[in-house]
């Protein structure tokens, strides 16, 4: 672990690599996090180095990679009903991740229909309860819809205690209020915290110990992101959770708000930042093929998604970056990223900026596969369509014209891939444009007008009249 020296150093020669860059401007007052590497058990046998940590004004040193419990592995249900979560990969996933340095784990009681907090808590709770930090959330949104008053805060209260016996603990490290600037803004936020009395009960929680870090993740209305900054005085934010990512940082597309405006605001408070969608929902992990080999050129060992996540992590405000790591791969190339994280160069965020334009131009669908809306009442897979239109796009099978010289290949490709990645029931021309998931996305996507547009195409291909 650096001492105190070693870790003003390093913070003195990363200001001084940033020069007057946005990162080292928006961060120049913030205190709540410092640096550090442990000499952790460590990522040693993942071929890394140790882990970097970030240090909160608590004193919680914090993995800057931190688990997003969101995706993690399913299998089908033993009763042929649906999927339920692969438990023993869960375990698995999690006794790897801690044994190389990993230590927050973020959840909420909506995940995977419900089921993330459960599987969370079954797989840390086999693990000394000091080693790992949890973080969950008060997602009392959809309550709201039907609840108002004391029977909100009811129905609250007993979210909350029953997010504390699904993860096998009396006390959240991190809590968060869920989902703030979405539905109608201010007036959804005041119904369900102010008016209905919870964000006085949770600061209690946190008085009492039963909370120990509080915070919120912003989706939407920048006016509700300023009015809990104007509050900070009054309520604390221990740590706020954004969307970051080198797209979001000055292009955020649909009702997100650019990230190096949230991030310097918090920057300003000395509010230590959590970072949501750094792959901007899988679309960061693999880009046209152009990009792909632009960003190999530069670092021909580091993947795709790896320049994402430096990035994510680049800005010393930043306590961890939250990654949905479904499969082992994807949790050892993080671990190589972060055992030890060396920080974007300016060169390099000058590289990503460019990056990010040209990846403006081409037309993909803003979605996260955060999976709010599903389960669809009518069988679509909402994510995985979105999910191979974007791919298609990144691949170049998207053809525009029947004049096209690589038409057929890159029809056949997406026609084929389409029926492969999403069951026929489940493809866009099922949708009935009845809305049921529209009013749940934070990224706001119109997605029955964005099924109509991707159906047309597909329809188009399969006629050859394109």
């Amino acid at each position: 672990m650096m001492d105190k020296t070693e870790h003003s150093k390093s913070r003195r020669e990363f200001l001084k690599k940033l020069g007057a860059g946005a990162f080292a401007a928006a961060s120049a007052s913030l205190v709540g996090c410092t640096p550090g590497n442990k000499s952790a058990a460590s990522a040693s046998a993942a071929g890394t180095g140790s882990m970097t940590y970030r240090r909160n004004a608590k004193g919680d040193e914090v993995s800057v990679l931190g688990y997003g419990c969101m995706r993690w592995p399913m299998m089908p249900s033993p009763d042929g009903e649906g999927e339920i979560i692969d438990q023993e990969a869960v375990n698995e996933l999690v006794d790897y991740a801690i044994a190389h340095g990993v230590n927050y784990f973020d959840t909420a009681p909506p995940y995977l229909r419900g089921m993330s907090e459960e599987a969370t808590g079954i797989a840390l709770s086999r693990h000394p309860r000091e080693s790992y930090y949890i973080a969950t959330k008060m997602s009392n949104q959809s309550l709201a819809n039907d609840l108002e008053g004391e029977a909100l805060l009811k129905a609250s209260i007993e979210m909350y205690r029953n997010s504390l016996k699904r993860l096998r603990t009396d006390y959240i490290d991190y809590y968060l209020l869920h989902f703030c600037g979405g539905g109608d803004g201010l007036p959804f936020f005041a119904k369900r915290f102010d008016e209905s009395g919870m964000l006085d009960f949770v600061l209690k929680e946190r008085e009492a110990g039963r909370i120990r870090n509080l915070g919120f993740s912003y989706h939407g209305d920048i006016r509700v992101f300023d009015h809990l900054m104007s509050r900070h005085d009054e309520i604390k934010w221990d740590f706020v959770q954004i969307q970051l990512n080198y797209v979001d940082w000055k292009h955020a597309s649909g009702f997100n708000f650019n990230a190096d405006y949230l991030y310097g605001e918090l920057a300003k408070r000395g509010i230590p930042a959590v970072v949501m969608e750094p792959l901007l929902g899988g679309r960061l992990a693999s880009l046209t093929n152009a990009l792909n080999a632009r960003l190999k050129e530069h670092r021909p060992d580091d993947s795709v998604a790896a320049w994402a996540f430096r990035f994510a992590a680049t800005p010393p405000g930043v306590l961890t970056v939250l990654s949905g790591m479904t499969y082992m791969e994807h949790l050892q190339d993080n671990l190589r990223t972060y055992s030890p994280l060396e920080p974007c160069s300016q060169a390099e965020l000058d590289l990503l900026e460019d990056t990010a334009l040209k990846m403006m131009e081409f037309p993909s669908v803003p979605c996260t596969a955060c999976q709010y809306c599903m389960p669809c009442p009518y069988g679509l897979n909402i994510p995985a369509i979105f999910s191979h239109y974007n791919k298609c796009i990144n691949e170049g099978n998207t053809p525009l014209s029947s004049a096209d010289p690589d038409y057929r290949r890159a029809r056949r490709a997406f026609l084929v891939g389409y029926d492969r990645s999403v069951p026929r029931l489940r493809q866009a021309d099922r949708c009935i444009a009845c809305g049921k998931c529209k009013e749940h996305c934070p990224q706001t996507i119109d997605i029955p007008a964005q099924m109509e547009r991707i159906n047309l195409y597909v329809e188009k291909l399969k006629q050859n009249t394109i």
